[in-house]
């Protein structure tokens, strides 16, 4: 279950899958790359509306292990992986642990306004 406190409309850029993070642009962003926020639905072709949760909690694909609490970026496919260092961004913060490549887990979403991680 999510609680999604905004949800706003992006129109896709290709295919999508849901329960990834995307840009406002309707892409997957690069990996440790800024994002709009998680797409609810997945989206067949590009020009297809797509309701993506930007502030709330948000069910997402893991894109490897993930550990309750562990603060979280995308993969360069929207999947969500443990922050690393060196100018990432971090999006959301685990609700529950993910046991690997392709479970889905409840994240808090994180607002951000550019913020990036340490280089060390």
């Amino acid at each position: 279950m999510n609680i999604a406190c905004l949800t706003l409309t992006v129109a896709a850029a290709a295919a999508l899958a849901a329960n990834r993070f995307v840009t406002q642009a309707g892409a997957y962003p690069a990996a440790g790359a800024l994002a709009f926020g998680v797409t609810r639905t997945s989206a067949a072709a590009a020009g297809d509306l797509v309701p993506v949760d930007v502030q709330g909690t948000a069910i997402v694909e893991c894109g490897d292990v993930v550990a309750k609490d562990a603060a979280l970026m995308c993969d360069a496919t929207g999947r969500v992986v443990p922050v690393t260092v060196g100018s990432k961004f971090p999006l959301c913060r685990a609700m529950e642990a993910g046991a690997g490549a392709g479970a889905f887990i409840e994240v808090l979403l994180i607002p951000n306004a550019g913020l990036v991680s340490p280089a060390a």
